[in-house]
């Protein structure tokens, strides 16, 4: 028995429409492809978000602010004084810190009279760091005084009353450092983004 024009119009589509959905599926598979290919290395090798925990930098970062954190800089070239860095604990790499790059390798850091004074190559006689950029008349609790290897970095947090740092675990290894605060991306209207501070020294 002939099939009726409906009929005959409804077996010629079908095949069509499953056609369609396979593109579809095919197209959506390569654009996840290419999507996962484009994140993951970005995600793993060049950035990585970081929610800050507790106080230890207020007033410059604050409990629950997301950070876009740099970790691709740091493979061309070393960290620079004043900057934010995101790094393991050295007494427990699961956890990771935040706090300011203040000594660099080779220095010498003395923590005293509510100050800091460094001690290097340029400056054999020491210089105070003039830190008022960022931390207003804000002192610098605690005395210690350290001199750094060549792959150390003194740390310190910006809340210099409240902040667990170099002055008490000592220097934090350059393999310990995950990367830099590149961007506070919330809250929105504290989007901001970083560049290490000039020093008058």
């Amino acid at each position: 028995m002939p099939l009726s024009f409906k009929e005959v119009e409804q077996v010629t589509q079908t095949p069509n429409a499953r056609g369609k959905l396979i593109a579809f599926v095919f197209e959506l598979v390569q654009v996840l492809a290419i999507s996962l290919a484009i994140i993951l290395p970005v995600r793993y090798f060049l950035v990585q978000p970081f929610i800050v925990k507790g106080e230890s930098m207020v007033p410059n970062f604050y409990d629950k602010e997301y950070l876009i954190i740099d970790e691709l800089s740091y493979r061309f070239h070393p960290p620079v004084r004043g900057e934010i860095v995101v790094f393991r604990y050295p007494e427990d790499p699961s956890q990771s810190f935040i706090k300011r790059v203040i000594g660099l390798p080779g220095e010498t850091v003395e923590v005293a009279s509510g100050r800091v004074k460094i001690y290097n190559d340029e400056q054999p006689n020491g210089f105070v760091l003039d830190e008022e950029s960022y931390l207003g008349e804000q002192a610098t609790m605690g005395t210690r005084t350290l001199t750094l290897q060549e792959d150390e970095y003194f740390v310190l947090g910006d809340n210099r009353g409240g902040s667990l740092d170099s002055r008490f675990f000592g220097p934090v290894k350059k393999s310990l450092i995950i990367g830099r605060v590149w961007v506070r991306g919330f809250p929105f209207d504290r989007w901001k983004k970083f560049e290490p501070p000039t020093y008058s020294n």
